[in-house]
């Protein structure tokens, strides 16, 4: 069944043999290969990457869909793996995220709302971890841990020099 427009759907278990991705399948070998040549998973070995296509559920939103929305809703570690997303603050927009990028960690970690909307600007595919499976997962990778932070320096950095 293909998603509907306008809906977000969870392709769970990510644990399957094989992912929804489009109307077509993927093997779990080839979600594998996408994120070892992301930033974040860049220290991890084969049975990690492994172990996280497994801890991770895989989400699909449409073009003009809201992931996070500010003030409100946004419990969850996203990971885009195609598509764009919009970083939208009072209604203007700040940023924009693309593959290997990733979202939504700030708001579980200081267990808080967003304090922007997350709007899917083309179909965006993400995996996405539950907030409350966070921190054990942060704990039990700290180089994910690690790579994360210094994306935040560097967001806090580029944030800074926007306001000078």
């Amino acid at each position: 069944m293909l998603p509907s427009p306008g809906r977000a759907v969870n392709t769970r278990p990510i644990a399957s043999a094989r992912l929804w991705q489009h109307g077509s399948m993927v093997a779990r070998e080839e979600l594998v290969d996408a994120i070892a040549g992301f930033a974040l998973f860049a220290d991890l070995t084969d049975p990690q990457l492994t172990a996280i296509v497994h801890i991770f559920d895989e989400t699909v939103y449409a073009e003009g869909e809201r992931v996070l929305r500010q003030g409100l809703s946004g419990s969850g570690f996203h990971i885009i793996l195609d598509g764009e997303a919009a970083i939208v603050v009072d209604g203007q927009e700040r940023a924009r995220l693309a593959r290997g990028d990733f979202f939504g960690e700030v708001s579980v970690i200081l267990g808080e709302s967003p304090i922007a909307d997350v709007v899917a600007t083309r179909p965006l595919r993400c995996l996405v971890l539950a907030g409350p499976r966070v921190e054990p997962f942060l704990v039990d990778h700290p180089r994910v841990m690690y790579r994360m932070l210094q994306a935040q320096a560097r967001r806090l950095r580029a944030a800074n020099r926007w306001r000078s």
